[in-house]
């Protein structure tokens, strides 16, 4: 159990309060209609009381999430947690009587001649309340972290599906190399081995400006299989270069792009990437090469719209299928994927 387990969103508190004053005022409605007195007067204490529960609840667990539950053991939180569900009721029974008693409303005989007791039975039935919703509160967080861990290791799955798919592609234009000139099969491995330097990080998001690097270096090391024969042209503004992304996202539409879109003969193979901002971040990534026969998405672009989901809300589509055009669009990106 983590302090997160006890967070309760504005929503949570919203429910709490309609909970608390349509049981409050229900239970204070059914004494007042037993014992023959005013409903409307069973009505207003009950209202009070819900709200002052809802105050107290409020104070109380915001407390002791910020500074009980961090010193207090793992095994005392539950009654921590008890403690303060009849200590929410007792004081909002005790503050809707001092002030309603000098109220032109009647109140109950026993109440006004046991206020202590009668305020401590209505503890016990506010904790009974707050033990269910607790309870609720609790098992839903565990959901959500559950789920969190879940994506956190899927997504890490993903991207180690992307450095050997990247690996094995520049493994077997360095084995061409070899055989077809040493010297630049040297050039070739050293440009690996920055290349994965760079990208191997662990962080799932990266800054657009160093994405765009990742492909200024990956086209640079293609171009020394190809000899130079692919230009990439990027429009992006400086402005923009600090926006986040998933790693990978621009590369692997460019090495997409090589690998089923380069043709052969003496015609440059251009590439162009255009970044624009507009009400969501937009990435267009276009060739001049074959046209597009698949609709679907093999393992790398489907790996892609997987990414662009969990960490951005985005996707990536196929815009035309020739000429060539990818867009990509980024939302809001978050590395947690915890948007609540």
């Amino acid at each position: 159990m983590t302090p997160s387990e006890l967070r309760i969103t504005l929503f949570d508190w919203l429910s709490v309060l309609l909970v608390g004053v349509l049981f409050s005022a229900s239970l204070s409605l059914l004494g007042y209609f037993l014992l023959g007195l005013a409903w409307m007067d069973g009505a207003l204490f009950g209202l009070t009381l819900g709200f002052f529960i809802t105050l107290y609840s409020f104070v109380f667990i915001s407390s002791m999430n910020r500074y009980l539950l961090p010193s207090v053991p793992k095994v005392l939180w539950d009654a921590v947690a008890a403690l303060f569900s009849f200590l929410s009721g007792f004081l909002a029974a005790l503050s809707s009587y001092f002030i309603l008693r000098s109220a032109p409303i009647m109140l109950i005989a026993q109440f006004e001649s046991y206020p202590l007791q009668s305020a401590a039975i209505i503890g016990v039935l506010s904790y009974l309340v707050g033990a269910l919703i607790y309870r609720f509160v609790k098992a839903r967080n565990e959901k959500e972290k559950n789920e969190q861990l879940f994506t956190q290791s899927r997504l890490r799955s993903l991207e180690t599906q992307l450095n050997p798919h990247f690996l094995f592609n520049a493994l077997n234009s360095l084995a061409e190399l070899i055989h077809q000139d040493p010297h630049k099969a040297e050039e070739a491995l050293v440009k690996i081995s920055a290349f994965l330097r760079n990208t191997m990080g662990e962080r799932a998001l990266i800054s657009l400006g160093e994405e765009l690097d990742n492909v200024r270096a990956y086209i640079d090391l293609e171009n020394i299989r190809f000899g130079g024969k692919i230009d990439l042209e990027i429009d992006c503004e400086n402005a923009l270069f600090s926006r986040p992304l998933p790693k990978f996202s621009i590369q692997l539409l460019a090495e997409n792009a090589i690998k089923h879109g380069m043709k052969s003969g003496p015609k440059p193979f251009r590439i162009r990437v255009e970044v624009s901002q507009k009400t969501h971040l937009q990435i267009r990534v276009a060739n001049n090469g074959k046209a597009v026969l698949a609709r679907s998405f093999g393992i790398g672009l489907a790996n892609l719209q997987e990414r662009l989901k969990h960490l951005c809300q985005g996707e990536v589509r196929l815009e035309q299928a020739f000429p060539v055009l990818y867009l990509i669009t980024l939302k809001e990106c978050c590395e947690s994927a915890d948007r609540r």
